[in-house]
């Protein structure tokens, strides 16, 4: 609708981008008008003699009444315009479909009703309502999609919630937009917005999601862990390239001597690797804090194994 706005790609998107050119039009015109009379008045009754005396101006009552009601009004109409489009934002349609979505640093899982779970990628269904349950699992972190135009703070304790319909299939950006911590830039995660006949291949009801399976599945392991890396969002905490971050580097890992803060050391081996990744707090490395979640649940056998040899290749 606007090229200087954002892609709108949800349904409540134009309205909020309405009351965006609303009060920007208004504020424009209101801008140029008190510019425009201050000029005009600056001229006017400028002094134009040395000793010229300032005239008296006792008031005016019907201009002190338009320039309070006229702009009372717009202010009202303003109000209930952003009302209207603020309500429907907080009232999601009762066949939305819920998915519970938790922030942690640094990253966000997702969890849906087929009991299918995802880190950092939200899969949606087009013209579906999508009903998100958030909560946070350690500070305080705010989902933001730009082109739903739609942002929630996350709070730890509390359960928070909104709502979108997507209309357009593609992909699309979801930002933290509260800082977390010194991982905070990089918890990016993407929303798939799919047709529907997509969506049940992804939801895994129809033929074609063991074709889409095979295909994956023909590429070489650690080429599919490499996918894992990014996916799932390890590159958020594990450099590839030995560069110092909030984790240890998966450059030179394998096979590498493990130091860790109760004094023990250990062989970075597969058995290590997959403890690390299931029970990221049975051995703490020293010099990182205890922030990675466990990957129970969430990453299979196989592609922690597919993780596993991309590992092995980063020397």
């Amino acid at each position: 609708m606007n090229s200087w706005l954002p892609e709108a790609a949800s349904e409540i998107a134009p309205k909020v981008d309405n009351v965006l050119v609303a009060v920007t039009v208004i504020s424009f015109i209101f801008f140029i008008v008190v510019s425009a009379a201050l000029v005009i008045l600056a001229v006017k009754y400028r002094r134009r003699a040395e000793g010229e005396s300032t005239p008296s101006i006792t008031g005016n009552e019907t201009l002190e009444i338009i320039w309070t009601v006229i702009p009372s009004v717009i202010l009202v109409a303003i109000f209930i315009h952003g009302l209207v489009v603020f309500n429907e934002m907080r009232r999601p349609p009762g066949e939305a479909v819920e998915v519970n979505v938790i922030g942690k640093q640094w990253l966000w899982q997702f969890e849906y009703r087929n009991g299918k779970k995802t880190i950092n990628e939200l899969n949606v269904q087009q013209n579906m309502p999508v009903k998100m349950i958030m909560r946070s699992d350690d500070v305080l972190h705010s989902f933001f999609i730009p082109a739903f135009r739609v942002k929630q703070d996350i709070l730890p304790g509390r359960f928070t919630q909104l709502w979108f319909t997507p209309t357009k299939v593609g992909t699309f950006v979801i930002f933290c937009a509260e800082y977390c911590g010194s991982g905070h830039s990089q918890m990016l995660a993407r929303v798939n917005v799919m047709s529907p006949e997509a969506f049940a291949r992804w939801e895994g009801r129809g033929a074609a999601a063991q074709t889409a399976t095979a295909a994956q599945s023909s590429l070489p392991a650690y080429k599919r862990g490499e996918k894992l890396y990014t996916n799932r969002g390890c590159n958020a905490c594990h450099s590839i390239d030995g560069s110092p971050g909030i984790a240890p580097t998966f450059k030179g890992l394998f096979g590498r001597i493990e130091k860790f803060v109760d004094g023990t050391e250990l062989r970075a081996d597969e058995n290590y690797l997959i403890e690390s990744i299931y029970e990221p707090q049975a051995r703490m490395v020293a010099g990182y804090q205890p922030v990675m979640p466990s990957f129970k649940g969430i990453l299979s056998e196989a592609e922690v194994s597919d993780i596993i040899e991309y590992v092995k290749t980063l020397k």
